[in-house]
């Protein structure tokens, strides 16, 4: 009796777990494509706020990059700019260098055609101031030989009061060779030829000849007291020095 009634039991509750197997696999399909119509339901909303929530993103990385390439451009284009004003201070330099230069080599050859301009004129004055020196040193002998001649008449019997016709005869022609003499000379003064006497004057080695040198005690030491023969000058520059009698005193 009992063993039929525990059957009983078990059959009844394995019946009754069949049947709620079955029911609850039976509702499994209905919750099951619920779920899935709910999940493709929220699919779309899902997707689309990712969509819209990535769009910020995606910009503000983009607005990143852009500004990191601009600073990029940026420090490209000032060290471009860094370098083009470096090139172009270099270029520059190197035409101030280059001015210099021509600056320097206009300046010489200036200062060279001037000083080949004044040597010119110097060699061309000196040419034309200079170009009687052999005639002239030629003349003087005449001229000294009128001296000569005139320093051979006695002042005595140019001093007469009382004066026959020999003396008178002397008197003129010694006049007529100091006038010739003096006519000569002022025509060789205006080329430029003097003739110059240093008696009394301090001795120069470069416009005297001194020939001779005695004592005297009334005259300075190295002073000029005699002239044998007088000396002459083309331009200033001495064309024949004086032959001079030279005090010694020392």
């Amino acid at each position: 009796m009992l063993r039929q009634t525990v059957s009983n039991s078990s059959r009844a509750a394995g019946s009754a777990l069949r049947a709620a197997t079955r029911r609850q696999l039976s509702a499994r399909p209905q919750f099951l494509q619920t779920q899935i119509q709910a999940a493709r339901a929220i699919a779309p909303q899902r997707a689309t706020a990712r969509w819209y929530s990535s769009e910020p993103a995606k910009e503000g990385e983009a607005a990143k990059e852009e500004a990191t390439k601009s600073n990029e451009n940026g420090n490209g284009n000032g060290s471009g700019q860094e370098s083009e004003l470096d090139t172009l201070k270099k270029q520059l330099e190197a035409k101030d260098a280059e001015l210099r230069d021509w600056k320097d080599k206009y300046l010489r050859s200036v200062a060279d055609f001037r000083n080949l301009q004044e040597r010119t004129q110097r060699e061309m004055k000196a040419a034309r101031d200079f170009a009687i020196q052999k005639f002239a040193k030629d003349l003087v002998d005449s001229v000294d030989n009128f001296d000569r001649a005139l320093t051979m008449v006695p002042e005595e019997k140019l001093n007469q009061k009382e004066k026959n016709e020999h003396v008178q005869d002397l008197v003129n022609l010694y006049e007529g060779l100091k006038m010739t003499e003096n006519i000569m000379i002022e025509t060789l003064k205006k080329h430029g030829l003097e003739r110059f006497d240093p008696i009394n004057e301090k001795f120069n080695p470069n416009e005297h000849d001194a020939t001779f040198m005695a004592p005297m005690p009334d005259k300075e030491h190295h002073t000029v007291f005699h002239t044998q023969q007088k000396g002459f000058k083309l331009n200033g520059r001495v064309l024949r020095p004086a032959k001079v009698g030279v005090v010694k005193n020392q």
